[in-house]
């Protein structure tokens, strides 16, 4: 019961951090609830017995995706803050809630036609050493890969950054 209890309340906090995050006008403002957002996620991967998954996602996602989003609106800040200054794509509005829309219509229709098994829990990777391995030997493509590609983003957001205060 108590169980039941905490998980509602970070779910509550997560998806009221995720509409903080849509809702206010200051960006730097939406950027904290953002962060408040991944540490309930974190407390519900706690729940769930997931204790590096939740290490992982205040790490990296509380910790460095935030600073590094902070960093970015320090760098091309433009104004006062206000979303309407730092956006300026922001009359594409409507596009971006169709688009969502339209890939929460396929991530449904992908989740209800999956078959999920239900049997084998103990054979996944449950220990920091297990993962460890596993990402060294059975999935060191898909790990480098991810790497590149997480510092060709960085480079590009690099180079968007520098255009942008070239131009300011």
């Amino acid at each position: 019961m108590m169980q039941s209890i905490v998980f509602f309340l970070l779910a509550a906090l997560t998806l009221g951090g995720a509409l903080a995050v849509i809702n206010l006008k200051n960006i730097v403002h939406s950027v904290l609830c953002l962060i408040v957002t991944f540490l309930g996620v974190a407390g519900i991967f706690l729940t769930l017995r997931a204790d590096f998954l939740a290490a992982v996602q205040v790490l990296v996602y509380a910790g460095a995706v935030s600073i590094l989003v902070i960093f970015a609106l320090l760098l091309v800040n433009q104004g006062d803050g206000k979303m309407a200054e730092t956006n300026p794509y922001s009359r594409f509005g409507y596009l971006g809630v169709a688009a969502a829309m339209l890939f929460f219509g396929f991530l449904s229709f992908s989740l209800i036609k999956t078959t999920w098994q239900t049997t084998g829990i103990a054979a996944a990777a449950t220990s920091v050493g297990e993962i460890g391995v596993r990402l060294l030997s059975q999935y060191v493509i898909a790990f480098e890969l991810a790497a590149v590609l997480l510092l060709v983003a960085m480079v590009a957001a690099i180079i968007i950054g520098r255009e942008v205060k070239d131009h300011a």
